[in-house]
């Protein structure tokens, strides 16, 4: 891949992508800030379509019986801790909610996921010298 180039982004329940195995798919799991404060939940991930890698939860807050409810990308690099009913991740409330916001009428995508890894202070996973982050794993979780 080039620099700059930013591959297309998909999410896993659209695609026919899975994941291997049942315990380590975290959609549904509780997602709180790093001080502890629940924030929303995972409702979908975001997979690079080359290199089939997890690259944004898509978060879920807000509204009442799906009504109202928000979508918030954050980058896989903030993964803390994953747990067997919660991801941790390593921001607070206030930079996931003054993260930019996507509307793919008004944003260009590439400038949005430029635009969001700048918010939350992580290199572009598109660009040079980008690693995979180790994620810290629990005993039966591999991604």
């Amino acid at each position: 891949m080039e620099s700059g180039d930013v591959p297309v982004l998909t999410r896993i329940s659209d695609s026919d992508q899975t994941i291997s195995a049942p315990g380590e798919d975290i959609r549904g799991r509780k997602v709180t800030d790093r001080s502890g404060d629940e924030l929303g939940k995972v409702g979908d991930l975001l997979v690079d379509e080359e290199e089939h890698k997890v690259r944004f939860l898509l978060l879920e807050h807000g509204g009442f019986l799906g009504i109202g409810e928000k979508e918030s990308y954050i980058p896989v690099d903030a993964v803390a801790e994953v747990s067997e009913d919660r991801v941790r991740i390593d921001r607070t409330r206030e930079q996931v909610a003054g993260a930019p916001g996507y509307d793919p009428e008004l944003v260009d995508r590439d400038t949005f996921y430029d635009d969001l890894y700048r918010h939350y202070g992580y290199r572009p996973f598109w660009g040079p010298g980008y690693a995979y982050p180790p994620f810290p794993r629990q005993p039966g979780q591999l991604w």
